[in-house]
């Protein structure tokens, strides 16, 4: 027997795009179904890299703290010469944090570690993921998407207002909306694996023959476990064992070292390494997030943090529509999330290049997703004469400042919600509430004193001028007080 149900949003896949697109419906109070064809989480670590853009994202969702008393930092690479000796390097540049960015160093978490954390806030939020539960077919027109899910209990019909394909490389929502997915193989197969070993320390990403395509292995000890990360190049055909003693053979014949030696593996995968990106990101009421719409090598950890800024790009949008914004609201999301994935391809496959030819890799701003940003939006409206950097669609910095009570405090935790926020370098009471959006005012008779002029220094507002933040922490708009009504209009904040 099919049961029938409905509900707002279906999200296909509950990796940490899927989880981060049900967390921030979940706060917004947004009907969804999150549905997982694994019988169970995902158990590896294939990314473990959290950059300092994706940590703002987590402190918005309230995961920062939780992900950084579970995780660390990366530990310093060494590279092992022919000889045997050995030189240590910061796999970073290293910077010191700053009023307008407050993260600046990747953090290190195996990506099952941080999908739990993301599940047990969903449940906060009280919600659960659907596992076992697969998508098999989907129908859509002007109204809504009807979703056919095959489970343990049977198969059951979905009638919801979007569908969301957030369900990896092989995505069958991408597949049967006939989106094209162009790119290449990048003649390179590896493999990863989650281990226990003994004979090498903790305190360094290990790293045999780098640049050797041949004999390298790098083998990283994974913060928040007692595990360790192999990662190393394999042939292009053929069968690689994957077993501990596998494993222990291939370390063994590539350092020449028989101390090191596995002893269990808790997750272990091969695959081939590609760049490709989705040709579109929505089509009718079905949008792509994640690696169903972008896949690429893992140089730079960037995977996980641009999926998870997918969503977290998408979810405010969706919220926004069922309320009644205009469509260019969500026609925006695949103007600016697909040029980002096309940069973060780019970038990845150099960092791959780099590191055939030159062995270790040295990581630097490029990296961090601090920089990017959306000023050619359409969503993005410069409404006053501004000549200083920070325009609309750049991200929005934070900085301290001190409230009209004394307490001390930060942008980002005016910011932090589901909501906008205005802030208004004006008298009070010039701005019309609405509902969804935040109002401060900065000044000597405002809420948010900029004592250390920090405030000024990042947004640079003149007197009568406003800027108004997204609710994921970018300028929607720069204007003076009495030109931002009508962009709020179509935001549909009323």
């Amino acid at each position: 027997m099919t049961s029938h149900s409905t509900t707002d949003v279906v999200i296909c896949g509950a990796g940490a795009a899927g989880l981060t697109l049900a967390i921030d419906l979940a706060r917004r109070g947004v009907s969804f179904r999150l549905i997982e064809k694994r019988a169970a989480p995902f158990s590896g670590s294939r990314g473990k890299g959290i950059q300092p853009r994706t940590q703002e994202v987590f402190e918005d969702l309230g995961i920062l703290d939780k992900i950084v008393a579970r995780g660390g930092l990366y530990p310093r690479q060494r590279v092992y010469r022919d000889d045997g000796s050995h030189a240590d390097s910061d796999m970073s540049e290293v910077a010191e944090a700053s009023p307008t960015e407050p993260y600046q160093l990747p953090l290190m978490l195996a990506q099952f570690l941080t999908e739990r954390i993301m599940r047990e806030r969903l449940s906060e939020l009280g919600h659960q993921v659907t596992f076992g539960c697969e998508l098999i077919g989907f129908e859509q027109n002007t109204d809504g998407v009807t979703a056919s899910l095959a489970g343990p209990t049977g198969t059951e019909t979905v009638r919801a207002r979007y569908l969301i394909g957030a369900d990896g490389g092989g995505s069958f929502v991408r597949k049967t909306l006939g989106v094209d997915f162009p790119g290449k193989t990048l003649g390179v197969r590896a493999i990863v694996a989650d281990v226990t070993l003994t004979g090498l320390a903790r305190d360094a990403w290990h790293q045999f023959n780098d640049g050797d395509m041949q004999r390298m292995v790098a083998i990283c000890p994974l913060a928040g476990t007692d595990l360790f990360q192999i990662q190393a190049p394999i042939p292009l055909d053929g069968q690689t064992d994957l077993s501990a003693q596998g494993l222990t053979n291939l370390i063994a014949r590539r350092t020449a070292r028989a101390d090191i030696v596995v002893s269990s593996v808790s997750w272990a995968s091969d695959y081939q390494m590609s760049a490709r990106l989705a040709q579109r990101y929505r089509v009718g009421r079905v949008f792509l997030i994640g690696d169903a719409a972008h896949v690429h090598p893992p140089t730079g950890g960037q995977g996980l943090n641009t999926s998870v800024q997918d969503a977290y790009n998408l979810g405010w949008k969706l919220a926004a529509a069922l309320r009644g914004a205009k469509e260019c609201v969500l026609d925006s999301y695949e103007a600016e999330r697909r040029p980002v994935a096309e940069a973060v391809l780019g970038l990845s496959s150099r960092l791959l290049d780099a590191q055939k030819k030159q062995g270790a890799m040295r990581r630097g701003r490029e990296v961090h997703q601090l920089d990017i940003g959306y000023t050619d939006s359409p969503l993005a409206e410069q409404l006053s004469d501004r000549t200083n950097s920070f325009r609309a669609g750049s991200r929005a910095p934070d900085a301290p400042f001190r409230g009209a009570a004394g307490q001390p405090s930060r942008l980002f935790q005016l910011f932090k919600g589901v909501h906008w926020t205005l802030l208004v370098h004006a008298k009070p009471e010039t701005v019309t509430p609405r509902t969804g959006l935040h109002v401060h005012y900065i000044g000597p008779m405002g809420d948010v004193i900029d004592e250390w002029g920090h405030i000024y220094d990042a947004y640079r507002l003149a007197p009568g001028e406003c800027v108004l933040i997204r609710p994921d922490g970018y300028a929607g708009a720069t204007a003076n007080v009495n030109q931002i009504g009508a962009y709020l209009d179509r935001m549909g904040i009323v």
